[in-house]
């Protein structure tokens, strides 16, 4: 707890006021960045308010402002496995600012989904951003015409909006690059469903890098289906891989498997890279997996920041913004 001149209690905005020698409405001035003062007195005021530790009350700061420095973040991504690292990159953008974000899973439920914004709004957030499972699908409720400002991300946007999504194609591009560059030239692209986008620009993106005629197989977000995409390419005829490009770390985990019970040796033998780099998945595979990591706190901290920008009455311009991914490199594809 703060003591102020032997004082013990909540630090309010009198006590900043006298330690540093002006009045409170100079204070509130250089608080708030209002007012005209010199550069100087802003910047020593904020200086002494955060040396003893004043918190503005929220309810105070909403009545002056007309805003409840709250932010509502609805999802169908249940299972939080894109959902929770996005959350907390947008936790992490908005902390300073006095800024709450509060999340609310909808599942693929259009009903319940209505009730939780009609909440969101009852609670008079000053935003709203959207994510999902999937860049190419909408979340199943109408965001449209809300009072408040709504930033997607990860998911579909309605049109004029702002939508943040991690940029697949360069990071297909990273992945190949990387196993050509320690030189991998058989490689497969073993991945997903193809009635996704994300999965559709990887497999383009993987054929411009190796050549047009590159091996794509599609099939499900499984271990299961890597394995059995080994199974396949190691009992057919004709060269066998000697890298596997997959399109989510579980798959790649499933081929690290099969590969190893057929005795076939990872990295020194066939290289495999993931995409996702969801570390519980990542980290425990044998040898730890190299994945493409999607920068989901990064998309979520630029929402954050959006969200409030459009709250404050800043200008966006709108449109879809692509994210660049990172390739995290472990011990399953070697090195340079």
């Amino acid at each position: 707890m703060n003591v102020i001149g032997g004082k013990r209690g909540r630090v309010t905005i009198h006590d900043v006021a006298a330690a540093a020698g002006v009045s409170i409405s100079t204070t509130s001035k250089a608080l708030n960045d209002t007012g005209r003062m010199s550069a100087e007195t802003r910047e020593r005021v904020k200086r002494i308010a955060g040396e003893v530790g004043f918190r503005p009350n929220a309810l105070a700061r909403g009545l002056l402002s007309k805003r409840s420095f709250t932010i509502g973040l609805l999802t169908n991504d249940t299972y939080g496995r894109f959902t929770l690292p996005l959350m907390a990159g947008v936790s992490e953008a908005l902390v300073d600012h006095g800024v709450s974000v509060f999340l609310c899973a909808i599942e693929d439920d259009p009903a319940l989904g209505q009730i939780h914004v009609e909440a969101m709004l009852e609670k008079q957030v000053d935003g709203i951003i959207a994510s999902g499972k999937r860049v190419d699908r909408h979340l199943p409720v109408d965001l449209s015409n809300l009072p408040v400002p709504v930033v997607y991300a990860f998911t579909e946007g309605d049109a004029n909006s702002v939508t943040f999504r991690s940029d697949d194609a360069q990071g297909a591009r990273l992945a190949v690059e990387w196993l050509v560059d320690i030189g991998r030239r058989r490689i497969v692209h073993v991945t997903g469903p193809d009635d996704f986008f994300s999965v559709r620009e990887r497999a383009d993106a993987f054929r411009a890098v190796i050549g047009g005629n590159g091996t794509v197989l599609y099939g499900h977000w499984a271990e299961s289906w890597g394995q059995e995409a080994v199974e396949r390419l190691w009992s057919g005829k004709g060269e066998r891989p000697d890298a596997l490009f997959c399109g989510n770390d579980q798959i790649a985990r499933g081929a690290v498997d099969a590969l190893r019970e057929r005795g076939i040796r990872v990295p020194e033998d066939v290289s495999v890279i993931g995409f996702d780099n969801w570390e519980i998945v990542a980290g425990q595979t044998r040898p730890p997996l190299t994945s493409i990591d999607m920068e989901l706190k990064e998309l979520g901290r630029q929402a954050g920041l959006t969200v409030l920008a459009l709250a404050e009455g800043r200008p966006v311009e709108p449109g879809v913004r692509k994210l660049p991914c990172r390739l995290v490199v472990r011990q399953s594809c070697g090195g340079k």
